[in-house]
């Protein structure tokens, strides 16, 4: 199947949550990039798949690492410090980023990072409070969509 010549063939493969996972390791490793994001996001690839991609040299089969709700906590942690804002953003948005690491990307200088952490739903009260003084207003606008955030502070925003 690998063989085929065809990338997106082998990326549909790849994506679908029935493929085998021998097939998914086995494509893990695929010379095309596509191919590899396909095995990134699928919910059904081992996790020794998705550490090993997690350090992929293409940076959205990182992203999809980071996008997946499987990924372990210690390689959300690893991607939370990445250089591409996508990234870190991607971490911002994963229900299984610790509390720890959304406190630390509230701070980031990239607004996406902090409106996405204010998206979150296990960001904590006091990271919304402090948000919504955020200069962004798209920041503020998504701590108030935010159903943890306290009515006093919505009321304020």
């Amino acid at each position: 199947m690998t063989d085929n010549k065809d990338w997106y063939v082998r990326y549909y493969v790849a994506k679908n949550p029935e493929t085998p996972l021998d097939v998914l390791v086995k494509l893990s490793t695929d010379e095309d990039s596509y191919v590899r994001q396909a095995v990134a996001i699928n919910p059904h690839t081992p996790v020794d798949v998705l550490v090993k991609l997690s350090t992929d040299e293409d940076s959205d089969v990182r992203y999809w690492v980071a996008e997946n709700p499987h990924t372990p906590v210690n390689i959300l942690v690893n991607l939370s410090t990445d250089k591409y804002y996508w990234i870190r953003r991607a971490v911002a948005k994963n229900p299984n980023t610790p509390v720890d690491v959304l406190v630390k990307l509230s701070t980031d200088k990239d607004s996406f990072i902090r409106e996405t952490v204010a998206k979150n739903p296990n960001t904590p009260v006091d990271v919304l409070v402090k948000l919504s003084t955020d200069e962004d207003s798209i920041v503020r606008w998504n701590v108030a969509k935010n159903p943890n955030t306290p009515a006093d502070v919505i009321v304020n925003l």
